[in-house]
């Protein structure tokens, strides 16, 4: 467990040009999570007081993995918008649509994890968080709205009938590998970056053989590269390449 100060300070030292609206939107996140979760247990009470460490920096070691193993992604999420353009957006998002740049579909996000901290992160990549339980959907919306991010819809509905495609899927441990591939392989042009943990290595070769993937698409990182804390111990980014 670590306080917002301890957090800030080593968020800071790995990512240095955060902004203080950022750091701000962190801070609110603490005062908001728990709110919500006294009414709609979305995070485990054993676990709110591990907000920071077990959930928003767990979130943002997709992040991590992208400055540190693929700088030319992580040079796509931190890109500046070009004045003027226009992004598509799909019948059912209610995101500004003036707003260009990568789409992020975060699914089976619950409360908002990976989703949220990444939108912190990533003001001009487009996120939309997909879960199929209604009440958390509620938690997601209402932190995002508390938060003011204006680069995040929220979608209550299945993954199978989710319409759209995106840049890039972020998920954070709801299924097996081969249970979760199939729902969003026709679903993205570039990645998908999963944050699971377990046997890893046996999944992934059910994967590939029965997704008969290409050698070599499938990647993972330790999340204890970064995070040294044994929570983190067996805990990996999985990344799923096109």
């Amino acid at each position: 467990m670590i306080g917002f100060a301890d957090f800030e300070a080593f968020l800071k030292a790995s990512f240095p040009d955060m902004t203080d609206g950022m750091v701000e939107r962190f801070r609110l996140m603490d005062a908001g999570y728990r709110d919500w979760n006294a009414k709609i247990n979305v995070i485990s009470r054993k676990d709110i007081d591990s907000l920071y460490d077990h959930h928003v920096l767990h979130s943002l070691a997709i992040a991590e993995y992208l400055r540190t193993q693929r700088p030319e992604v992580y040079s796509m999420f931190t890109a500046p918008l070009q004045e003027g353009s226009v992004a598509p957006v799909s019948s059912s998002t209610n995101v500004n649509a003036s707003r260009a740049g990568l789409r992020v579909l975060d699914l089976g996000t619950g409360g908002g994890f990976p989703g949220i901290p990444l939108a912190v992160m990533f003001p001009n990549v487009r996120f939309t968080l997909c879960d199929s339980v209604g009440k958390k959907t509620i938690v997601a919306r209402e932190i995002a709205n508390m938060l003011g991010l204006d680069n995040v819809e929220i979608v209550n509905a299945r993954a199978e009938s989710l319409p759209g495609r995106f840049d890039f899927v972020v998920s954070r441990a709801v299924a097996s590998l081969t249970d979760f591939y199939p729902w969003v392989k026709g679903k993205y042009s570039q990645s998908i970056l999963y944050l699971k943990g377990g046997e890893i290595n046996e999944e992934i070769c059910a994967l590939m053989s029965r997704e008969r993937l290409r050698k070599g698409s499938v990647s993972t990182w330790p999340v204890t590269t970064w995070l040294s804390d044994p929570y983190f111990a067996g805990k990996f980014v999985i990344d799923i390449r096109r």
